[in-house]
């Protein structure tokens, strides 16, 4: 997207600028809310997991979540600065934020890594990670695994807003989907052939990150719109205190989800327990197990509503630089228009719920 065919975005009709970016987008999240979906599916129909594994994954979830939010906090961030920043014809500017974006996400990713580790079993304890012996062990080993791959996990994520700052979001789309195919393929294989349980979920996920993450590594070094060289990976305080703001939104959404999961899976455990049948020391998870569930199937819903706005942001930030900013607020009623997603959530509830309960009970 150099400076000759970046004038699309200040042209074209606003409904298919959307479909170009926002579809993409949307689809890149509901892939990423795929990864937990496959994963409990088959960790539910494996005999030696069930409701255990189940429940040890919900409790491990909302920790993948905050590493998400730090992600798009810093992608989201860099990817309306960059988009500003070529709307402005300031390539050098772009550069240097993509650079310094990129060397931010991998101390982030790196730290969180370190802190995961050390604080395993409180961090776990603090999510509802106790409700029994069982369940405990499974989740530790999940975390652990899940753990060792947060830094590919985050470098994935925080990229993907990037790569379509370049005009690519079909490629970001790819390297998304690439990742999930590998986790689809690979969890029965590690699951039910190997039978590494907990391990083999959270491996065969993290070699799809890992994918994810070779993919945008690729792209870095065949960017259309900016050149990156080895002079672009410096850390720029000044630029990063302008392209963290931007990003502040994306990380307070995700943020707020973890903080109402951790309350709500802390009343799960505690009130559970009160019940004359899920108070039995056997049955405790499976209350547990049931909310991650219901969780998994909640984050498609909420893909969809920050992938139409999420996906627009290359296009408002571009505009917003080229001094359009009556045609980048355009964009709002048009997202609004399609995000009307609510409405659906009869037709939603009443196919999905026979079919959750098949692939996530089976046997049970």
């Amino acid at each position: 997207m150099d400076r000759k065919s970046s004038t699309f975005l200040e042209t074209e009709p606003v409904g298919r600028l959307m479909a170009k970016y926002a579809i993409p987008c949307v689809i890149s999240l509901l892939v990423a809310a795929l990864y937990n979906i496959v994963d409990q599916i088959f960790i539910a129909n494996a005999d030696y997991l069930g409701s255990y594994g189940n429940a040890a994954n919900t409790v491990v979830f909302p920790l993948t979540v905050v590493a998400l939010a730090i992600a798009v906090m810093i992608g989201d961030g860099c990817c309306a600065f960059v988009s500003i920043s070529l709307g402005r014809r300031d390539k050098d500017a772009a550069q240097k934020s993509i650079g310094s974006a990129v060397l931010l996400c991998l101390a982030a990713g790196l730290v969180l890594m370190l802190l995961y580790l050390v604080f395993q079993a409180p961090i776990l304890t603090l999510f509802g990670g106790r409700i029994n012996d069982e369940t405990f062990h499974h989740a530790q080993e999940y975390f652990f695994w899940i753990t060792l791959g947060i830094l590919f996990y985050m470098f994935g994520q925080a990229l993907n807003p990037i790569i379509r700052s370049d005009g690519s979001p079909k490629f970001a789309m790819a390297s998304t989907l690439a990742g999930a195919f590998a986790n689809i393929i690979l969890d029965p294989v590690f699951i039910f052939v190997f039978r590494w349980g907990m391990m083999g979920a959270a491996v065969a996920t993290v070699l799809g990150q890992v994918l994810t993450a070779a993919l945008a590594v690729w792209y870095l070094c065949h960017m259309k719109a900016v050149r990156l060289e080895r002079s672009s990976f410096r850390f720029h305080g000044a630029l990063a205190k302008r392209y963290l703001p931007l990003g502040i939104c994306s990380f307070l959404s995700q943020i707020s989800l973890v903080i109402a999961m951790a309350a709500i899976q802390n009343m799960t455990l505690k009130y559970s327990a009160l019940d004359p049948i899920f108070g039995q020391a056997q049955y405790t998870q499976i209350p547990m197990a049931v909310l991650g569930i219901v969780m998994k199937f909640f984050q498609i819903v909420i893909s969809i509503a920050v992938g139409l706005a999420a996906g627009c942001i290359p296009v408002v930030g571009y505009n917003i630089g080229a001094g359009h900013n009556e045609r980048a607020g355009n964009f709002c009623p048009s997202a609004g228009g399609r995000g009307h997603c609510g409405r659906h959530c009869p037709v939603y509830r009443g196919a999905v719920s026979p079919a959750a309960h098949r692939y996530f009970w089976r046997g049970q």
